[in-house]
């Protein structure tokens, strides 16, 4: 990690840090990766040092469930730095949201695989831990499902991420974060549906 500011919502790392070291510095203050990247052995049994890390991340432009609601993770990111086909040490973007004049590469690299070039450091925008969470579980078919969701989604609810799992019963998975007062009450409203 280069550099960590909890007061300006930016954490700046190179590109081989572990998400797992990000997410723990980002938890001492409280804060978070919004959009929930997705982490691949973790575990370190199966292959040593074979981790999610920062550059990784970005490259493949992996978002968890919570992106249709605080975006993807080119949304957060606000600079980095790469090595393009020239062997050019080159820098795009910087630590604060408005800071491009032109072309924004940095949101470009997002997702590129590396066919753009190789990702040596990102500074990306992260946010508080919502105060509350809760997570409602709903059997239904996957029509009404989708249908519900729908309805909910054009509600001012404060929905963070959905899930519909086919198992032996199919059920619909609602997840909901912010203040502990919205989540309360959209509970209480969501189940009376």
């Amino acid at each position: 990690i280069v550099s960590y500011e909890p007061s300006e919502l930016v954490i700046t790392a190179l590109a081989g840090t572990p998400l797992p070291e990000i997410e723990d510095t980002l938890a001492q203050s409280g804060q978070y990766l919004a959009f929930e990247p997705p982490h691949f052995l973790e575990d370190n049994t199966a292959t040593p040092n074979a981790m999610s890390t920062l550059g990784g991340m970005v490259a493949a432009g992996l978002s968890g469930p919570a992106r249709a609601s605080v975006g993807a993770v080119r949304d957060f990111v606000l600079g980095l730095h790469m090595v393009n086909g020239k062997a050019e040490h080159l820098q795009f973007g910087g630590q604060v949201m408005k800071n491009v004049a032109g072309y924004d590469i940095s949101r470009l690299m997002a997702g590129s695989w590396g066919t753009l070039g190789l990702i040596t450091q990102v500074s990306l925008k992260v946010l508080p831990i919502p105060v509350a969470d809760a997570t409602l579980v709903f059997e239904l078919p996957q029509a009404l499902a989708l249908e519900q969701i729908n309805r909910w989604c054009g509600q001012p609810l404060p929905i963070n991420a959905s899930c519909w799992v086919a198992d032996d019963t199919p059920k619909l998975f609602v997840r909901l974060r912010g203040a502990q007062a919205a989540v309360e009450a959209a509970c209480v409203r969501m189940l009376k549906d």
